[in-house]
């Protein structure tokens, strides 16, 4: 399984059969065989997780298929699956469940099965899933927003995920590590890759010397640039 960070939300989780292609905005699009099977995942219709040029790839490659979260607007087509908060569906060895999100639209997660060996893969996309905590809405709003992250992620508590890609976003302040913090502390994470940075690389400094990541600060993954692998 081989990660490459695109840009901010943007990831490609690629194995030896299928690609999957998670919240896609800008960025170079690693290059895959023509006829690889390729899953594209949409959280929701902000313009920093959907862009309707991901469509235009249906021009290269024949075996291609689209999870969208149902608030985007797109045309209906035999390759384009919509998906609600709460919900769960089958795509040839993908198992995939949505989570409502605290913002718009869902967050993934997503079990692949590899054919030949049974073996599963577990990975987490969490969208605009997260503990969004801004002082200027005040406390109700605030506490309204932590029991609904909670909430959420009550759907997965304790589950393993091989790969999670988890919210920390520099606007929030001193409460830019909630959401994370609480995903890796109710979940059985083997790596975490911190998104939504916009551009921001420093935060994850701060992120590393965090007192309350250091039970778990060697499975966070730090990217320091786009198009990068690991």
């Amino acid at each position: 399984m081989k990660v490459t960070y695109i840009q901010h939300s943007g990831f490609a989780v690629e194995f030896e059969e299928c690609v999957l292609i998670f919240d896609y905005y800008k960025g170079t699009l690693p290059r895959f065989e023509q006829d690889k099977k390729i899953y594209v995942f949409a959280s929701h219709s902000h313009y920093d997780h959907f862009q309707k040029s991901i469509f235009e790839w249906e021009k290269k490659y024949s075996q291609i298929r689209y999870i969208l979260s149902d608030d985007i607007h797109a045309d209906n087509a035999a390759n384009r699956i919509f998906m609600g908060p709460n919900e769960e569906c089958d795509v040839d060895n993908i198992r995939i469940k949505t989570l409502r999100s605290t913002d718009e639209g869902v967050a993934f997660f997503v079990s692949v099965r590899n054919a030949e060996t049974s073996e599963t893969k577990y990975i987490y996309h969490a969208g605009d899933l997260n503990w969004w905590h801004w002082e200027e809405e005040g406390d109700i709003y605030n506490r309204i927003m932590e029991l609904n992250y909670q909430r959420a992620l009550a759907l997965i508590e304790g589950v393993h995920v091989d790969v999670a890609f988890v919210p920390v976003d520099p606007r929030l302040g001193d409460a830019y590590y909630w959401g994370l913090d609480w995903f890796m502390n109710h979940t059985d994470t083997d790596r975490v890759y911190p998104m939504h940075l916009w551009g921001k690389y420093e935060i994850l400094d701060r992120l590393m010397c965090q007192p309350e990541t250091e039970e778990y600060r060697e499975k966070i993954m730090r990217l320091s640039e786009d198009d990068e692998c690991r």
